[in-house]
């Protein structure tokens, strides 16, 4: 019998038609700052590799080649503070299992299916945040429970079964420090809750000196057991379209699902996994982007006052801004499509959650001349406001 859709929320992006088709009306045309892709080139260095590639008439392997799994713990050592112990391998009892992925959106949909969770399992995530957490949990039965990850752990409730966070988070931008990544740890521990940490965004800190990760040796004492980290470079290295990611973390668990998604034909083509290897193995490229990202994001900030915004204090990391009305009037959708008036789109925060309801997600990813017309325009967003809330 199929899955049963009516377990899924709705497709918010759907409601978003009748705003996309306001902002395009607007005589200098449609500035779309709503889905965080890549709109920057991918990098000369990257594009060379899937060309030398190219010629790969086989079967890739599902665990990944030897040069992909050297390059992604290499990269985990140097970026992610894996411990100088700890040691690469695929089987159960190896010191960190990692696995490339198809992307990590498919992993994040997936995971709680693949640990074998379902009707009476509990799965938490951050309370504002990805919605792909959320259909993960329903997709494979279980209970979604979204939780405040910047409290004390000892608020949220005890039937916890899996543990999502992203920090930097996706659309917050909120950092969880070593400190409050031990206390979580060190709870999910006690309990025999699996923590899943999505990282996709450690490399753009803007207002702190890092993001650490679930897997350094300062959070987790060398001891992966009971913990992944999820890792793409879709937003590093304008690799999106390549779908470049990788699992790592608890090498029983991760060996288990390399062995169901070789059961499954789950495999990263060959060119991508040597063009992801020399995208690890390189960090000119990444830091380039990411000051591409800083310039945009000062830029878009500075006009937040103006437009009568302002952004949540928290946000000192990754692709967006988690804006909200400077009085703390307006919800999300009055916001949306005040700027929507303005030919410019924004997302409403109640796509990811409730905690977003009085909050717009401001994308980073939109060419120069795009962030440029929308600091132009941004300044007459209150007396727009005030049109539509009349």
């Amino acid at each position: 019998m199929p899955l049963d859709a009516s377990r899924l929320p709705d497709f918010p992006w759907d409601s978003m038609v009748p705003v996309r088709k306001r902002a395009a009306a607007h005589p200098g045309g449609l500035v779309d700052l709503t889905i965080g892709t890549p709109v920057d080139p991918v990098p000369e260095i990257i594009q060379q590799a899937l060309r030398e590639e190219s010629d790969s008439p086989g079967y890739p392997a599902t665990i990944g080649s030897p040069e992909l799994r050297e390059a992604i713990f290499g990269w985990l050592a140097r970026r992610r503070g894996v411990g100088a112990g700890a040691s690469l391998g695929g089987a159960a009892g190896a010191s960190l299992g990692v696995l490339p992925t198809i992307g990590s959106k498919e992993m994040v949909a997936l995971l709680p299916s693949l640990l074998g969770l379902g009707t009476g399992d509990v799965v938490a995530f951050p309370q504002a945040s990805y919605p792909t957490y959320d259909v993960g949990a329903r997709l494979t039965g279980a209970k979604p429970c979204p939780i405040d990850t910047d409290a004390n752990p000892d608020s949220w409730p005890e039937n916890i079964s899996m543990l999502w966070l992203n920090s930097p988070g996706n659309p917050n931008g909120h950092v969880l420090g070593v400190e409050q990544l031990r206390r979580i740890l060190a709870w999910a521990r006690a309990r025999g809750v699996v923590v899943a940490s999505d990282e996709c965004y450690a490399e753009l800190v803007w207002e702190v000196p890092e993001a650490p990760s679930i897997l350094d040796q300062r959070v987790c004492d060398g001891d992966y057991r009971g913990i992944f980290c999820l890792y793409s470079l879709s937003k590093q290295s304008n690799l999106a379209g390549y779908r470049a990611a990788f699992l790592a973390g608890d090498p029983e668990r991760v060996a288990a699902i390399t062995e169901i998604r070789k059961h499954a034909g789950f495999m990263m083509p060959a060119p991508v996994q040597h063009a992801m290897a020399v995208g690890l193995n390189d960090t000119t490229h990444m830091e380039a982007q990411r000051e591409v990202y800083r310039r945009r994001r000062e830029a878009l900030r500075g006009v937040l006052e103006a437009a009568g915004l302002i952004d949540d204090p928290a946000c000192v990391a990754g692709l967006y801004l988690w804006a909200a009305d400077r009085r703390g009037s307006a919800d999300c959708w009055e916001i949306v499509n005040a700027c929507a008036r303005l030919g410019i789109v924004v997302t409403p925060g109640v796509f990811y959650g409730e905690a977003g309801r009085k909050r717009v997600r401001i994308a980073l990813t939109a060419h120069d001349g795009a962030i440029i017309e929308a600091v132009r325009r941004l300044p007459l967003l209150p007396e727009e406001l005030e049109r539509v809330r009349s």
